[in-house]
This record gives structure tokens, sequence and C-alpha cells, in this order.
């Protein structure tokens, strides 16, 4: 067994993250514990605590990890679109790939709480930078709406892209013929850019 002195704070950091991301390529996040990400890297599950605070925030971490990825992935689709409209659709399905491709560290994010905790601030931060970039994009579009109209509508977006994606990674559309995820968010897309230019 590892002492704590043989790795900084930030190796065992890093070294947790990394298992926990291998572990959540293949398993649901429900199947780990403290004590078996600690047996993973080879400590005690007191030295975790020591680092993260409790297992509550170490999963906060890697919710963030993957946060990053999705952002960091979401600003390339964007940057590569000819159009604001087109920069709207590949968002949504960058959002789409990255939960098909990663679906247990995606659901983690959505199934994460925080036990009556506040959000840090390090969080919510990341979260704003995902909603941001789609209200600007939504602003950008339809240039006559408020602040408070593109809110609203950012919001109703992200719901239907968001309940698409989650039918499509649980395999729940529950239809008789396969239903392409992507077709579904082009026909929710399509509605509401031919609402707002009529």
């Amino acid at each position: 067994m590892a002492r704590r002195n043989d790795h900084t704070r930030e190796e065992l950091v890093n070294m947790t993250l990394e298992q926990v991301k291998n572990f959540l390529d293949e398993h649901p996040h429900h199947e780990l514990s403290l004590r078996k990400v600690a047996a993973m890297i080879g400590y005690v599950p007191s030295t975790l605590v020591n680092v993260f605070g409790n297992y509550n925030l170490l999963l906060l971490h890697a919710v963030a990890q993957t946060l990053d990825e999705l952002f960091q992935q979401a600003e390339l689709c964007v940057r590569d679109s000819t159009s604001s409209q087109q920069a709207l659709r590949n968002l949504a399905f960058c959002y789409l790939d990255f939960a098909t491709a990663h679906p247990y560290r995606w659901q983690l994010i959505f199934q994460h709480t925080m036990n009556g905790e506040d959000l840090p601030e390090w969080q919510t931060d990341r979260i704003d930078n995902m909603t941001g970039m789609l209200e600007a994009l939504i602003g950008q579009i339809n240039s006559d709406m408020s602040d408070e109209q593109v809110l609203e509508a950012s919001r109703v977006i992200w719901a239907g892209v968001h309940g698409i994606t989650l039918l499509t990674v649980d395999d729940k559309l529950f239809t008789s013929s396969p239903v392409d995820g992507k077709a579904l968010i082009n026909n929710l897309l399509d509605t509401y850019l031919n609402s707002w230019h009529k």
C-alpha cells in the first residue's frame, strides 16, 4: 500500500480521476465506491478523503473533468461552423455524440447530487460556460430577443436536445423502426429556427 507522501496532492488527484474515468468507460458510477477507487491507486480511503474532502466531492471532480472535455469538443464544433444556425446544430450534435461515446460519464453529470451542500463555484462556472455558449448562439440567430427570451429559449432547446439524447443513450425511444437521434434533433431545431424567421 502506497503512503501519502509517495505522491504529491496533484499527482494523487490526477491518478484518482484517471482511474475513475477509466472505470466509467465501462461501468456505471453506482458500481464504484471510495474503497474501490482507493484500491485502484493503492491507497487507503482516508487518503482520498484528505485529498478531496469526501467521496461526493471526488465524484464532482470527475464530473468537472467530463464537462471540461465536453466543453472543449463543443468549442471545436461551434468554431468550425459556417453560420450561427449551423453552430447551434453542431453544438446539439456534439452533445449527442459525446453522450453516446461516453454514456456512463455523461449520466454521472446528471445523476450526481450534492446531498444538500452548495455546488462549488468552480463547478457552477463550468455549467455557466456550457449554457452561455448556447445562449450566445441563440442571441446571434435572433437578435430581436430580450435576454429573458434568450434564456427561456435556450433552456427549452437544451431540454429537448437533452431528452432526445437521454432516450437515445438509454435506447428508450420505443419505435418499431430505428430512429436517428440526430434526425430528431434536426426536427426540433428546424421547428424553432423556422418560427424565428417567419
